[in-house]
């Protein structure tokens, strides 16, 4: 399960849409996640009250079209799969958000199992072994 935060600057709700849009595609098609196995805060910022900062670094020319896309998912993707992923994103952002490939930022960030509750206040992904057992 991932939980995908995308935030760009003076973004309408039909471009977070589709910015949604092209990350969860590409979690389907490239890591393999189930289509229904959507979590995503999609957040637009407008300049003023709150901002996003970005330089040239590494010699990418940004603007302010930029995209930060940070999705937290557990350990355990081959290295040439988020390849895939960072690539895919940037296709599909420019297709369906006209984001340019240079403005589109991704970060993956993994943990384990025991990570996650999704409801109810369990750890519905760790094995029951894994559980605290009373003294």
């Amino acid at each position: 399960m991932p939980l995908v935060r995308v935030d760009a600057l003076r973004a309408d709700r039909e471009r977070l849409e589709a910015l949604g849009r092209a990350v969860h595609e590409t979690l389907v098609e490239t890591i393999g996640f189930p289509p229904d196995d959507r979590f995503q805060i999609l957040t637009s910022h407008d300049g003023i009250s709150s901002t996003l900062h970005y330089d040239n670094y590494l010699g990418v020319q940004r603007d302010d079209g930029i995209v930060y896309i940070s999705i937290t998912m557990r350990s355990g993707r081959p290295p040439e799969r988020k390849r895939m992923l960072y690539r895919r994103i940037a296709e599909l952002a420019h297709a369906y958000a006209g984001t340019e490939p240079r403005n589109v930022f991704v970060t993956v960030t993994e943990n384990e199992s025991v990570d996650w509750s999704l409801g109810e206040g369990v750890a519905q992904y760790a094995a029951a072994s894994d559980a605290p057992r009373s003294p």
